[in-house]
């Protein structure tokens, strides 16, 4: 998988990386100019504009008011991207200690710069991984990334147990958060009670109930 060239940037790459990781959490579809305006925090007039760039590479198509959707020339770009980020991540964590709410920044800068012959080297001292230290998908050389049921944690009905599947890693503090009250991926949860009036779901991990608000919640994965 190297659909990379010396003509797309690393700012094209993060774009492109976001516009599949806002669908992915999406169900699939249109990705809108603020989602990823909000996203990547830049004004909507600079994500316009580095639409129309995309657009004149071949690596999205944009209609105006209905949204943005990946071409596969660059869906093929923001995979190797992810996979040059989620591997690095994983390094950074299991190879040098590194804990998992600083890593993700690590990969951001690293991600652009690696070679296919460095991320082949990882890939194969971490033994040829599938997720990264939260649980995300690592996509395969060929680009094919594995897929399990999941929902979000906010969306299981209380009463039933779930297995953490993946934990968004946009937020330092949340990984640190959550990983204090043993709330990482593989971790075994049973949804006690959901109070949306108050906002707030109850629950039991390792034999310690916690709350936590449902904004913190949806970003929590799990499957049955």
């Amino acid at each position: 998988m190297s659909a990379r060239t010396p003509a797309i940037s690393s700012a094209m790459e993060d774009y492109l990386k976001t516009i599949h990781q806002i669908a992915e959490e999406n169900g699939g579809g249109a990705v809108q100019t603020q989602a990823i305006s909000d996203r990547l925090e830049v004004s909507t007039a600079s994500v316009t504009g580095m639409m129309k760039k995309l657009d004149q590479y071949h690596l999205v198509e944009h209609e105006p008011y209905r949204g943005v959707v990946l071409t596969p020339k660059g869906e093929q770009v923001a995979l190797e991207v992810l996979r040059h980020h989620r591997l690095l991540e994983l390094y950074l964590v299991e190879q040098l200690g590194m804990s998992w709410e600083d890593v993700h920044a690590e990969a951001d800068r690293l991600e652009h710069v690696i070679s296919e012959v460095l991320e082949d080297r990882i890939a194969a001292a971490l033994d040829h991984p599938v997720r990264d230290p939260h649980g995300d998908p690592i996509p395969a050389r060929d680009g094919t990334v594995p897929s399990d049921p999941w929902q979000r944690l906010t969306d299981a009905p209380a009463g039933t147990s779930v297995e953490i599947l993946r934990v968004s890693d946009r937020d330092p503090r949340l990984l640190q958060y959550l990983a204090e009250r043993g709330l990482t991926p593989g971790a075994a949860v049973r949804i006690d009670a959901v109070d949306e009036l108050a906002g707030v779901i109850t629950l039991t991990a390792a034999g310690a109930a916690c709350t936590l608000a449902l904004a913190t919640a949806s970003e929590i994965s799990v499957r049955a």
